[in-house]
Formats: C-alpha cells, structure tokens, sequence
C-alpha cells in the first residue's frame, strides 16, 4: 500500500504544481512558457527523492506501462500503480477547479488540460505526443537502469520532462502522461475531454515503443 499512496501522492503534485503554474502564469512564450516547463521538471525531480525510494515515481502510466513491459513490475502492481496515478491527477484537478471558484483566474481556460488544435488536429498531436513520450520513457528506462547514474538519476529526468514540454507546450501543452491528462480534462469538459483519448492512448505508445527499443538496443547489448 505505501507504493501506491506514494504515486497517488507524486502524481497528486505533479499534476498540480505543473497544471496550477500553467493555469496561473499562463503558457505565452514570454515567460509563462520556461515557468510552466520547470514546473512539470522541478515537480519530478522533488517527487524522485522523496517517493523513488518507496515506488520508483513512475507518477505516470506510461512509464509503468514500460516498466511493465520490462518486467519491472508485475501485472497487478501495474494496475494498481496507474489507479492511484490517475486518482491523484483527479485530486489535483478537484483543488484546481475549487481555487478557480475563489476569483482566481484560470488563463488556460481548461485547468491547464492538452488539445489538439496547434498541432494542426488528431493526427498531429498524436505524433507529438508518441514522439514526445518516447524520448521522455527512453530517457527514464536508461537511468534507472544504470547504477552509475545513483542519486542524479531525479534530476535527469526532471529535466528531460522539462525539454519535452519546452517542445511540446505550444503543440499540444504536453501530456506524456495520461493520468496528468485525464484529471484535468475530466474537470474541463468541452473540448478537453472530446480530445482525451489522443493524450491516453498516444503517451501509452510512445511508452512501448520506448520500452521495445531499449530493450533491443540498449538492454541486450
């Protein structure tokens, strides 16, 4: 049960710490933009070093999804761990709407939720987002494989997630993880929810696509 509190808890932050600066701050290239990307990275990085000891901080499951894939967890670990991801992105988008009841304005429009529109629609976005993940989940099976890696692991990845949503904000406002996602979009409605499925099923490619090749280029070398 600790695992599971642990990424209820990290995605919980994650999601709220990255999704609330992009709500408040907003997403325009003149600083609102970098802001929003370390809020998602720095978010990782604190999360690592408190919860990475209990569960991994997977925080997001496309990265269980892969670590599934490599046998790193089993497959009721995988349910589990991606149940109490997704009810913690909920819980932060359940805070997030309740700030916005108090006359604080939310300059996203959909509690920092993904859409498909600048990235030319479905098809686009799709392509971002599997691309995206891709590199964010190959990067993550790589350090944590490495025992040379030990306590700067954390921050590898937190700024490997703060480059993929430099790329990725203005495109589609970045996923790579469906659970940040679906909170959100469950709490936004509209549009948000209509372009959902691009942000569950695309991240959860780009997982397993990470997951195959590192297996068949790195892991076996």
């Amino acid at each position: 049960m600790r695992k599971y509190a642990a990424e209820f808890i990290g995605t919980f932050v994650l999601t709220f710490m990255g999704c609330g600066s992009a709500m408040f701050l907003g997403c325009e290239p003149a600083g609102g933009h970098l802001a929003v990307a370390f809020a998602f990275g720095l978010s990782i990085v604190a999360m690592a070093y408190v919860i990475g000891g209990v569960s991994g901080c997977h925080i997001n499951p496309a990265v269980s999804i892969a670590m599934f894939m490599d046998k790193r967890l089993s497959s009721i670990e995988f349910i589990n761990y991606v149940i109490s991801q997704v009810f913690g992105a909920i819980f932060a988008a359940v805070l997030l709407k309740i700030l916005t009841t108090f006359g604080i304005h939310d300059l996203t429009g959909g509690l920092g939720s993904n859409g498909v529109a600048n990235a030319g629609g479905f098809f686009g976005a799709f392509i971002v987002e599997i691309i995206l993940t891709f590199i964010f989940v190959f990067t993550i099976m790589g350090v944590t494989s490495n025992e040379k890696m030990g306590s700067v692991a954390g921050i590898v990845i937190g700024l490997t997630l703060t480059f993929v949503h430099i790329v990725g904000i203005p495109l589609t406002g970045t996923s790579v993880n469906p659970a940040r996602s679906i909170g959100p979009a469950l709490f936004a409605g509209g549009a948000a929810l209509l372009d959902l499925w691009v942000f569950i099923v695309a991240p959860l490619i780009g997982a397993a696509l990470a997951a195959i090749v590192y297996q068949r280029v790195v892991k076996d070398k």
